[in-house]
């Protein structure tokens, strides 16, 4: 179908009462195969996804050099529109895939506000030191040690609904895993008793 006829329908058949979509949330450090999995993932779910990687928000992003300051809050602010623009497409009906590094933990605090916690199938994208420093060091598109920086606190939430290890499963086996975990979604989900583990998860109002 056309672009056009997608547009066409979309004007005839208007759906102010669509349910919200499902959020896989993939979280891991850079160079433990999210992406990889994402890419699996849209391949074979039987309904439509979207991928919505951050670091497509990041290539959006002016190329001008900035101040050390100014770049700290320019970064920031990527991340914060970046979780409303998922939880955005989520309320509006649709899937996603999300593609995160849970690095700060600002970032799970804002997205467990903002995301609706039972449509959330969190994913733990677990990796061993030694791999991801291979991995980084082969695609070099990374400041070095990067991914090791970030293990610390990227799983120090310890609550998921699903977890896989990209050293021990190919993207395609580990997007098997999620898609096969869907239908069955325990209650709580893993970011309804995040939300009830960390008091300040949610703001006032």
């Amino acid at each position: 179908m056309s672009e056009a006829s997608c547009s066409e329908l979309d004007d005839r058949h208007p759906d102010p009462g669509a349910s919200r979509g499902t959020v896989i949330f993939l979280n891991g450090t850079s160079s433990s195969g999210k992406s990889s999995i994402a890419n699996e993932l849209l391949r074979i779910l039987d309904e439509p996804y979207f991928h919505l990687a951050v670091d497509a928000f990041h290539a959006m992003r002016t190329r001008q050099e900035m101040p050390p300051e100014q770049l700290t809050t320019v970064l920031h602010n990527t991340w914060r529109g970046y979780h409303r623009a998922v939880a955005g497409m989520a309320a509006a009906g649709n899937n996603v895939v999300v593609d995160h590094v849970l690095s700060e933990e600002w970032r799970l605090l804002d997205c467990l506000d903002l995301f609706v916690p039972q449509d959330v199938v969190f994913v733990g994208v677990r990796c061993p030191r030694d791999e991801v420093e291979r991995r980084e060091r082969k695609r070099g598109d990374r400041p070095p040690g990067l991914a090791v920086r970030q293990l610390a606190q990227v799983h120090a939430h310890g609550v998921y609904d699903v977890e896989c290890d990209t050293s021990r499963a190919d993207p395609g086996q580990c997007a098997r895993l999620i898609k096969e975990f869907l239908p069955h979604r325990p209650l709580p989900t893993a970011f309804q008793r995040l939300r009830e583990k960390i008091p300040d998860a949610v703001s006032p109002g």
